[in-house]
């Protein structure tokens, strides 16, 4: 038996679980999340408890057996406390701001980057430089940060760009003159 599947998810009176056999539905007060559930696995709601159950013992269903409970139990600690990430602008002039359904990044580009806000997800800039994104879906809220992250990755020598806060550079030395 898996160590991590066989343990059962416990969530609030504030948590709504709806089970069918390929879908799990979470509403909470946070927001929805929809896990997919695989061929093989079961999912079954104990009181207050959301147990998971494989079909058989093969390598892949063991596997997805772990799986399917940690993606379930995101979804149940998302739609309760919700999930966030931050990161900062660093390098003078750059700055982001966010205008309606979209966030704008001016990051030393000929041009303006606009990224869409998708559904569910919520993101806040502070003073221009500081980006908090936040969400029920773990992976989608990840997912956002990595793609802000992405546009201006930061330069080993002078430390500019789009950094997760308090993540550690590594800087490399400058040319050295003889």
């Amino acid at each position: 038996m898996s160590r991590i599947g066989k343990l059962p998810i416990s969530f609030s009176t504030k948590v709504k679980v709806n089970v069918s056999p390929e879908l799990v539905q979470i509403e909470g007060p946070v927001g929805k999340v929809k896990v997919p559930i695989p061929k093989g696995i079961e999912c079954k709601v104990e009181g207050t408890a959301i147990v998971v159950k494989r079909s058989d013992d093969s390598a892949r269903q063991k596997s997805l057996h772990g799986l399917t409970r940690q993606l379930l139990a995101n979804a149940v600690s998302g739609v309760e406390k919700g999930f966030k990430k931050e990161l900062d602008i660093v390098g003078v002039g750059f700055k982001a701001q966010v205008e309606g359904k979209k966030a704008v990044f001016n990051i030393g580009y000929s041009h303006p980057i606009e990224l869409p806000i998708p559904d569910g997800i919520k993101i806040n800039i502070d003073k221009g430089t500081h980006i908090v994104v936040e969400g029920a879906d773990k992976e989608l809220v990840g997912q956002i940060a990595s793609v802000i992250r992405h546009y201006k990755k930061p330069d080993p020598y002078k430390g500019k760009g789009i950094v997760f806060t308090g993540e550690k550079l590594i800087r490399k030395a400058g040319k050295q003159a003889k």
